[in-house]
């Protein structure tokens, strides 16, 4: 299963469209605090759209209590600092739990967790001199390889609720 894990959100528009990811993509969604808005916060619901009622997520008070609670989890950090494209994380075991971080808006995830696991720091890839992508844009690029490589497993492949043969139907 693929873990969404994010480190104390601040703006509750990207945390909507990720939790609306989370749904559609069927991960689970981590969200560390504490928090700068609410889960019930109108943007937040906005961006959600009618997804939220059907996400699959825990919050924690501080990333110890995530820690404890997930038993010490592998966690494949995404971060400006890694040196390794998110891309070579091998993702292929449909069985397994992956725990991928994603970091603050404004300063991303502390270097202090970083530094004890720098072999877990991993970076999407992006010209020089820019600093960073949209938060929910970053959980998107990541979550979709992580399922590209596992075939989506799992995700429809052809139009569900309007039903397959909507195009030649209408």
């Amino acid at each position: 299963m693929i873990n969404i894990v994010l480190y104390r959100p601040e703006k509750p528009l990207n945390t909507g469209n990720i939790m609306r990811t989370s749904m559609a993509s069927n991960s689970k969604l981590h969200i560390i605090g504490p928090l700068t808005f609410t889960i019930d916060d109108k943007g937040l619901k906005r961006a959600g759209l009618d997804y939220l009622k059907d996400v699959s997520y825990n919050y924690y008070e501080s990333y110890e209590e995530f820690i404890k609670t997930n038993k010490n989890p592998e966690i494949f950090y995404i971060t400006r600092y890694g040196k390794k494209p998110h891309s070579s994380i091998d993702f292929n075991d449909v069985d397994r739990d992956y725990f991928i971080m994603f970091g603050r808006e404004s300063s991303g995830i502390p270097l202090d967790i970083l530094k004890k696991d720098l072999d877990n720091c991993y970076r999407i890839p992006m010209r020089g001199d820019a600093r960073s992508l949209n938060l929910s844009n970053c959980v998107a690029v990541v979550v979709y390889e992580a399922l590209r490589q596992q075939d989506y497993n799992e995700l429809a492949s052809s139009e569900v609720i309007k039903g397959e043969d909507f195009l030649m139907n209408s």
